[in-house]
């Protein structure tokens, strides 16, 4: 994983991580086209995360548009004192799947490959993760950015069953 240059978007800093770099391959009548395949992790380490793809015939080329991708594809999380997420959540992609819990202050975060990639981007500090399945690196992180995106705050919870926080709480 290689650490990019920031970007500025509606004043908001991004920080952006090549999670993977692939060659691909197209097998034409008239031989083999080769490009590449990058996706691109970008967040704000503040509770804004995203994940892109771009493919070109170059490297960079294909960096960028990851990047620019990823800028379209992102989401807010709400965390925790700022460290860790709300409840443990489980996020699939493909055959890959992720299970993700908060974890106390001072745990760290307890992740490898693409799944860390995202969550260190999203801001979390402390949790706790299990991959489950496949672990191609695109889809155990697709996986871990639709396991934050299920994950619903106490407010979300309350007005959605029509109590107030104090009952769901206990």
């Amino acid at each position: 994983m290689q650490k990019q240059k920031k970007e500025v978007k509606n004043n908001k800093m991004y920080e952006e991580l090549v999670v993977e770099i692939k060659s691909v391959v197209k097998v034409t009548q008239g031989g083999r086209q080769r490009r590449f395949s990058a996706t691109v992790v970008v967040g704000d380490k503040n509770g804004t995360v995203g994940i892109g793809i771009g493919k070109a015939g170059e490297v960079p080329d294909a960096i960028k548009k990851a990047i620019q991708a990823a800028n379209k594809n992102l989401i807010k999380i709400t965390l925790i004192d700022g460290r860790t997420i709300q409840h443990e959540a489980i996020g699939k992609s493909g055959a890959a799947s992720v299970l993700i819990k908060p974890a106390p202050a001072g745990a760290g975060l307890i992740a490898g490959g693409a799944v860390r990639a995202v969550l260190e981007l999203a801001g979390v500090r402390d949790i706790s993760s299990k991959s489950l399945g496949s672990r191609t690196k695109l889809n155990m992180a697709t996986a871990t950015i639709n396991a934050l995106k299920s994950i619903k705050t106490v407010e979300e919870v309350a007005k959605l069953r029509g109590k107030s926080e104090s009952e769901i709480l206990g």
